[in-house]
């Protein structure tokens, strides 16, 4: 039970700080690296380990990442006006 809310606590953070840029390579790459860093900090908090951690964040992000379409996140663009 101590294990489940460290890696749930991961899983959260890992896919929910992925999807930075437009095409689906550059989104599981940004993912896999904020998800490893949000990971190492959580595992080193939760007693994990810092390594587990980041393995375990940087592969949901990774995964959350290339899984995202470019259309759901906006990355700071303009949104087009579609009428008056």
């Amino acid at each position: 039970m101590s294990r489940i809310l460290p890696m749930t606590a991961l899983l959260v953070a890992g896919l929910g700080l992925t999807a930075c840029g437009y095409s689906q390579g550059d989104r599981a790459l940004s993912g896999g690296l904020i998800g490893a860093g949000a990971g190492a900090a959580i595992g080193s908090v939760t007693g994990l380990g810092a390594g587990t951690g980041a393995v375990l964040g940087g592969a949901a992000g990774a995964v959350g990442g290339a899984a995202t379409s470019p259309r759901d996140v906006n990355l700071g663009r303009p949104l087009i006006k579609t009428g008056p």
